[in-house]
């Protein structure tokens, strides 16, 4: 078993989680993914193995990831919102064509927060960075 898996289950053990089939196949599915999918992109590839499964039981699940620190939520605007298990410091670039979101790093960002309270006083408990534009893909299709 995937060792990122193992450590999120262990969390939700931890926390009292009760782990179901289902519940278990979500959180693979989302530490497996590098696509950020929306809640029903998750139960539209799960369907077919828990044909029982609603979409409201991903959201429930998805809650619960969220409140126990394994996901991030991330929501654009009028969009359904996106998932991400990778919970390490990176940021997004959005395509404002398609909506492919990719994950990025950069390093002079990592002491925004310490920057920022210092500058502000505020304790700082997170941050969100993100760039947007278009993708190679949607980019050569469109010859920007």
């Amino acid at each position: 078993m995937d060792s990122r898996l193992e450590q999120a289950l262990t969390k939700l053990k931890m926390k009292g989680v009760r782990m179901t089939p289902q519940r278990h196949a979500i959180l693979a599915y989302l530490l497996n993914t590098m696509t950020h999918p929306t809640a029903d992109e998750i139960y539209k590839a799960l369907a077919p193995r828990f044909p029982s499964m609603s979409v409201a039981t991903v959201y429930n699940n998805l809650k619960v990831f969220i409140e126990v620190g394994l996901v991030r939520e991330m929501t654009y605007g009028d969009h359904s919102s996106r998932f991400d298990a990778d919970m390490s410091e990176h940021y997004h670039a959005l395509c404002e064509e398609c909506g492919k979101l990719v994950d990025f790093a950069y390093k002079p960002l990592d002491d925004l927060e310490k920057t920022a309270g210092i500058e502000t006083g505020f304790q700082v408990k997170s941050h969100r960075v993100e760039v947007y534009g278009i993708c190679a893909d949607c980019a050569s299709v469109k010859q920007y």
